[in-house]
């Protein structure tokens, strides 16, 4: 005879209840608006993408979430939202998007003991021996300026200008210091930019007047932009050469332009057929959705996910499938040692820089990566 489920709960017999999957809650402090929308919804989507693609693989496995709050690249705006996320209970925080910002809260992380994962940015302010609580999944700017000032010193090029932004971090000075010293090379003019300017002809008049071989750029996308427009009319005949932080953003505008930039990039390029990872990155991206893109800055927010859910997963599996604490995710990371597929992310108990990868790619006057 079967019974009925009505039957069993009114004779008392109660069924066990299935576990439900724990849940992995991040928070994201990210330029939503402003200069560096597209920069900061680029690393946004490309974890959300990892994110979902994790929780479809799995469906009984750990749930990861995402909360994204929007800075507009302003440290004290991301102050405030790494406070509410942390306030309201993320295990972690990953892929904020302003390295001048990740700084700022650099005391309040370490205060709070709260994992700061995969930062999309090489400043050298949230990296050092002091630090305990900052891990980042890319290199920092100190790898970039050696490896850009070694490609300037082998074609002779002596007279070199450096653009940066005047918020950021002194650490930063003092890393292209160091690679100038490496490499034998000395900065011919230094100028530093207002983020929230409109107007760059000082800057433009001084770097023309400095005759140089090339430009060393160290900001967002828009004042790299606005500058070679006015060294062009100025009649400039050399050299443009960007970091990172220009992100994709800067290849896609190079397209109309007709000029060309040499920039270094800290993960596979999204054109590689050998890295596993950047295919992994099209796919998840493509099940995203809703606009999201593939390119540098879109994969290394999608290097970041991954990493965070490796280590979420190592975390989980010490303790038993419970609740996943701050201190045993941090335990889990800092054990970590992963080959995403062409891209090996490897922590330590003293090493927290997990990859020192750098690529440079010449940009040619159509938007096209040549080299």
């Amino acid at each position: 005879m079967v019974v009925g489920g009505a039957a069993l709960a009114a004779a008392g017999w109660v069924a066990p209840l299935r576990a439900q999957p724990s849940v992995v809650k991040f928070g994201q402090s990210a330029s939503l608006t402003g200069g560096q929308a597209s920069y900061g919804k680029d690393v946004r989507d490309g974890i959300l993408a990892a994110f979902n693609a994790a929780n479809r693989a799995d469906p009984k496995g750990p749930r990861f979430e995402l909360t994204t709050l929007d800075d507009g690249g302003d440290k004290e705006r991301c102050k405030t939202n790494v406070k509410q996320l942390v306030d309201a209970g993320v295990t972690a925080l990953v892929g904020l998007t302003s390295g001048a910002a990740a700084e700022a809260c650099m005391p309040f992380v370490e205060e709070q003991r709260v994992v700061l994962l995969g930062t999309a940015s090489g400043n050298m302010g949230i990296r050092g021996d002091k630090l305990t609580m900052a891990y980042h999944v890319r290199t920092g700017y100190d790898d970039e300026y050696h490896r850009m000032l070694s490609y300037i010193k082998s074609f002779n090029m002596r007279r070199l200008g450096y653009v940066h932004l005047k918020d950021t971090s002194a650490a930063n000075q003092a890393a292209m210091a160091r690679a100038l010293k490496a490499v034998g090379l000395e900065m011919t003019v230094n100028v530093a930019l207002d983020r929230n300017s409109k107007n760059f002809d000082a800057e433009v008049r001084k770097l023309l007047d400095a005759r140089l071989d090339c430009v060393l750029f160290t900001t967002n996308s828009q004042p790299i932009l606005d500058i070679m427009s006015g060294m062009a009319i100025g009649g400039y005949p050399g050299f443009y050469f960007a970091s990172s932080f220009a992100g994709q953003t800067l290849i896609d505008a190079m397209a109309n332009k007709g000029r060309s930039v040499i920039m270094s990039q800290v993960v596979p390029r999204p054109s590689s057929v050998s890295a596993t990872v950047v295919k992994r990155c099209h796919e998840d991206l493509a099940a995203l959705g809703s606009g999201a893109r593939m390119g540098f800055t879109s994969l290394e927010g999608y290097i970041a996910g991954r990493v965070a859910i490796e280590a979420a997963k190592a975390g989980t599996a010490k303790s038993g499938g419970t609740q996943l604490t701050r201190s045993r995710f941090q335990e889990a990371l800092s054990e970590l040692n992963v080959d995403l597929g062409g891209y090996r992310v490897h922590f330590g108990p003293q090493k927290l820089e997990g990859s020192h990868f750098v690529d440079v790619i010449a940009v040619d006057r159509t938007g096209r990566i040549i080299g």
